[in-house]
């Protein structure tokens, strides 16, 4: 039987209402102009988005972190706010991307930054979690935050399995500060866990099953 490798991603550190519900804070749409992996981006951002004044150290780490050539063909960005892990995976490796959040907000600053990134093969639509995810995928990669309440958390980093295809991949960066400890020995409990990365109280895990 082939094993399934299946990194995750994860980076704790913002409000639940920037991932998982609808703002009805004021509008302020700002660009972000950043370069990584070799690549120059500019992405809009607003009010009730994570992240919304730069590109953020954890997210940053994970995409240097990901071994690129493990990725495959079609990625799910779960949780993917205004959109920068799935661009920038969708630009460097011209790979498909699905992108998925439930903060409506975040949904219509994807669809303008592929425009404004000249993407092609993405697809954005609203859910919450995997409830309107059918399709499975080489690579899941996400981001959510930890306030959004363990149940959530845990739904989706123990059920991203289900929407993998064999040997898939899901990637993961967590604080120490913010249950890095904890979820660790919770993946353990289904998953073999290698950590890939500590810097700055970041780590980068790699887990497989």
């Amino acid at each position: 039987m082939k094993r399934m490798v299946v990194f995750l991603f994860l980076y704790w550190g913002d409000t639940m209402g920037q991932y998982f519900t609808n703002e009805k804070l004021p509008s302020r749409v700002r660009k972000i102009k950043f370069d990584i992996l070799n690549k120059h981006f500019e992405l809009l951002t607003d009010n009730g988005v994570f992240s919304k004044d730069g590109l953020d150290f954890g997210s940053r780490l994970l995409l240097e972190s990901i071994p690129l050539e493990e990725v495959g063909a079609k990625v799910l960005d779960m949780g993917c706010g205004y959109g920068v892990i799935g661009i920038i995976v969708n630009k460097v490796l011209s790979v498909d991307v699905d992108m998925i959040d439930v903060n409506l907000r975040a949904l219509h600053l994807c669809e303008r930054n592929i425009k404004e990134n000249h993407c092609t093969n993405i697809k954005v639509f609203e859910s919450n979690c995997y409830s309107r995810v059918t399709e499975k995928y080489n690579t899941i990669i996400t981001n959510p935050p930890i306030r959004a309440g363990k149940d959530i958390v845990y739904d989706i980093v123990m059920n991203a399995k289900k929407h993998l295809l064999e040997d898939g991949k899901l990637f993961l960066v967590i604080r120490k500060e913010q249950g890095a400890k904890s979820l660790i020995f919770d993946l353990e409990k289904i998953y073999n866990v290698e950590i890939l990365v500590k810097k700055k109280g970041f780590f980068v895990l790699k887990c497989t099953f």
